[in-house]
């Protein structure tokens, strides 16, 4: 009888899996024990094996895909066996049938318009070009129209620039993009409408664009009240702007010169006379580039100094500074994100967010911890480092202070009694935590064996579950980057996180003389909901009594 295979739980943290690579194919026998796919969870990848025998009648995700926990990813049984029903009780469907529902479903949701509102007209049914409002910065939801450069039954060009519109950072031109007449405009100067709402319209003069306008959701302006009213407006608007720039020039007389009104503004921020400036959209109109291009000539910059000298006396040294345009190129590469980082944003965002954390920070003399630390290696097997030393002595500290090997399990705390320090780890895809069990029983040359044959296993992919689950405090250490003090989020469901830092010589005060000293700076995150702020300090500060005399952690 057929057998459904399930995306198994390989991790106390896993939600769903990846199908890394295929090891069997439909068709092929199976035995109970064979390999059948390598499955990618979100810390390292693994082997699923089969616990049943038969034929592989059915795959469903692909490698590369990723499946949440119990869904169904195969079916096994006698060969030529149907399991269809089989995947519909389950709720599933085969592929085939799947793709067939989408397309039915993708037909039906076609023709529901087309029954509603008949027969679609569209832009290039007409023969024009719809002109919406374009996001022009990246937080932008809508614009306001500052001025209308054309009004309905103008001739215009693509490069035109036919409105400034206000964003929420500036003043920006919207282009045409289009030749033909201005055959529609949807709002007035002064109104907003939101990113993509139609605002324009531009095609053959005489079309009739009322059909289009009918089906689209557009601001609620007819055709006839734009041709009417938005006219007048905007040659009045028009008239304003050119006679209050014209009063504004003193040095020149620029209001005859064809230029955007967001051109004139930059030109008048930045002094700039438009008579000098050639403009480079239709009929030598000046737009924005142009300003910000613009570069002085010498004959230009010696003509306009007296005027600027009567103007502003006291600044008559200032000299004009030109800069080159530099043109750089926005690139970025974008990449899916593994189930490892998955696991570590939503883990670490539930702690962040849901354990209060507060920190304490405590500086250590570690001159004695040196001196002991290069007398131990010369004896010990394999070679002990600071870390070691710190995972030994916080082992022996939590044994002191059990509030802090706490964990906040909702409706009671769990107080620890054994010491699993975990040991952050940080790998190609992220970061791992494997544990060190026992530490307080164990000698520092046994710690350091286990964590370096950890930090092997981890780079290679090949640590277990076992080997991360289960741990009762946390130790993050970034001294060998030469970090001075950082803070840690809790390793949930921890109740506490030790922050290690690199040892630093600086100047230190020993019986009453300044000399130089070597110092540490641990900081101790804690969850609020367990351990308190004097709590946390007494830990420290038997942890550094144990760090600033390591001969106690021998005993």
């Amino acid at each position: 009888m057929a057998e459904v295979v399930r995306m198994p739980k390989m991790s106390d943290t896993m939600t769903e899996g990846v199908i890394a690579k295929w090891h069997k194919k439909v068709g092929d026998k199976v035995n109970s024990g064979d390999l059948v796919a390598e499955i990618e969870t979100d810390k390292a990848t693994m082997d699923f094996e089969s616990y049943q025998e038969g034929t592989l009648l059915y795959v469903g995700p692909k490698e590369g895909e990723a499946v949440p926990i119990d869904a169904v990813i195969a079916v096994l049984g006698d060969e030529g066996e149907d399991y269809e029903a089989l995947l519909k009780e389950d709720g599933g469907a085969t592929a085939p049938k799947t793709e067939e529902k989408k397309e039915e479903a993708k037909e039906e949701k076609t023709e529901e318009p087309a029954a509603e509102t008949g027969s679609q007209v569209t832009a290039e049914d007409l023969g024009v070009t719809v002109i919406t409002m374009p996001l022009l910065s990246d937080t932008m939801t809508e614009g306001v129209i500052a001025q209308w450069n054309f009004k309905v039954g103008d001739t215009i060009k693509s490069d035109d620039a036919i409105a400034d519109v206000e964003t929420d950072k500036a003043t920006m031109e919207v282009t045409a993009y289009a030749d033909g007449t201005l055959l529609y405009v949807g709002l007035e100067a002064g109104q907003a409408a939101k990113v993509n709402d139609i605002i324009a319209i531009v095609g053959p003069a005489g079309t009739d664009v009322t059909p289009l306008l009918n089906q689209k959701s557009a601001p609620a302006k007819t055709e006839a009240k734009d041709t009417k009213e938005s006219a007048p407006k905007a040659e009045a608007s028009s008239e304003k702007a050119a006679s209050t720039e014209s009063a504004a020039s003193s040095t020149s007389d620029d209001s005859r010169v064809k230029a955007s009104p967001l051109a004139r503004k930059i030109a008048k921020e930045k002094g700039i006379d438009l008579t000098q400036v050639k403009g480079s959209a239709e009929n030598g109109r000046i737009v924005k580039k142009d300003v910000e291009n613009f570069v002085p000539s010498a004959s230009t910059s010696s003509a306009s100094a007296p005027a600027a000298a009567a103007a502003k006396p006291a600044e008559s040294d200032v000299k004009t500074i030109s800069l080159p345009t530099y043109v750089g190129e926005e690139r970025y590469t974008e990449k899916p994100v593994n189930q490892m980082r998955k696991t570590i944003a939503r883990r670490l965002s539930e702690s962040l967010f849901t354990a209060p954390h507060f920190y304490l920070t405590v500086s250590i003399d570690m001159d004695n911890a040196m001196a002991a630390r290069a007398q131990i290696n010369e004896v010990a097997p394999v070679k002990v480092s600071f870390n070691d030393i710190v995972i030994k002595a916080v082992a022996i500290a939590l044994k002191q202070h059990p509030n802090v090997n706490s964990s906040w399990l909702g409706d009671k705390i769990r107080y620890n009694e054994h010491t699993n320090i975990g040991v952050a780890m940080a790998v190609e895809d992220g970061l791992l935590v494997p544990v060190v069990r026992f530490a307080d029983g164990k000698s520092l040359s046994h710690i350091s064996a286990e964590v370096k044959d950890f930090a092997q296993k981890a780079k290679s992919k090949k640590l277990q579950p076992s080997d991360w689950e289960g741990s009762t405090f946390t130790v993050s250490n970034l001294g060998m980057f030469g970090i001075d003090e950082f803070t840690s989020i809790i390793n949930s469901p921890d109740g506490a996180i030790l922050s290690v830092g690199a040892i630093q010589q600086v100047p230190v005060v020993k019986n009453g003389a300044v000399v130089p000293g070597n110092i540490m700076k641990l900081t101790l995150g804690c969850d609020h909901r367990v351990v308190d702020g004097a709590t946390g300090a007494q830990f420290l500060q038997t942890l550094k009594g144990l760090l600033e005399a390591p001969i106690r952690l021998l005993a």
